[in-house]
């Protein structure tokens, strides 16, 4: 069986309410939201999930606080030995700005993303802000339409509510599943005591919570996909 490594690259930061992260708690408390590429290595391709964002927004004092060191995009992969043209698979957990501006620089790259999504990507609702069709345009889109495995331990799951058709991603390491999730979270999300926390932000908050339920349950080591301590991990497991 094939085992895994993933490798956050931190391409950015936002300031925001811990109220967009968690639905109904924690309104008012402003945090700082990690928006990352995931790295994965140990497949015969070079995968992401995700590409963040494409202008850089770091604030030197962020760096300070959580003793992190965030990279531009291309300098990420270039940490690994990789430039944009190298990727030849990006998964994408959604479809939100913050997740695919670098797509367009992964010229070769197939990229894959739930029907669900895309088609609401494609004509979001005027509410949804954070969808640019033209972020896509002209690319190599794949479309899967439900759970699938995408490789030998790499599987994908249908995870709506925080968008019509988030996907997570669990991946086989040496520790066992790793979970990223389709969907705005922190660790706030994931308590030990009681259930899994609907994202803050969702066109299904009914949807959202049942997804954040079956995350929580397929993982044995979930990465919440905006949380700042992730940073300080070079490599899960």
């Amino acid at each position: 069986m094939r085992e895994y490594t993933i490798h956050p690259l931190l391409v950015g930061a936002r300031e925001t309410d811990q109220g967009i992260m968690t639905y109904l708690r924690g309104y008012g408390k402003t945090i700082w939201m990690g928006i990352y590429a995931f790295l994965i290595k140990g497949a015969e391709e070079n995968i992401l999930v995700d590409t963040g964002l494409e202008q850089f927004m770091v604030p030197d004092h962020i760096r300070e606080e959580y003793g992190i060191e965030p990279l531009e995009f291309e300098e990420a992969l270039a940490k690994h030995g990789l430039t944009p043209d190298a990727i030849d698979i990006i998964i994408h957990t959604h479809l939100h700005n913050d997740h695919c501006e670098n797509d367009y620089k992964c010229s070769k790259a197939r990229i894959i993303v739930q029907k669900a999504e895309y088609e609401f990507f494609l004509n979001p609702h005027p509410i949804e802000y954070r969808c640019f069709p033209d972020l896509l345009e002209g690319l190599n889109v794949e479309l899967i339409d439900g759970d699938c495995e995408l490789m030998d331990g790499i599987k994908l799951y249908l995870t709506p509510g925080h968008t019509p058709g988030g996907q997570s991603i669990a991946i086989r390491t040496s520790a066992g599943i790793v979970v990223i999730p389709g969907f705005c979270c922190n660790e706030k999300n994931f308590p030990k005591d009681g259930p899994a926390v609907t994202p803050g932000v969702h066109t299904d908050a009914i949807a959202g919570f049942a997804s954040a339920q079956r995350v929580r349950e397929m993982a044995d080591i979930i990465l919440p996909l905006h949380d700042m301590s992730i940073a300080r991990r070079e490599c899960i497991p």
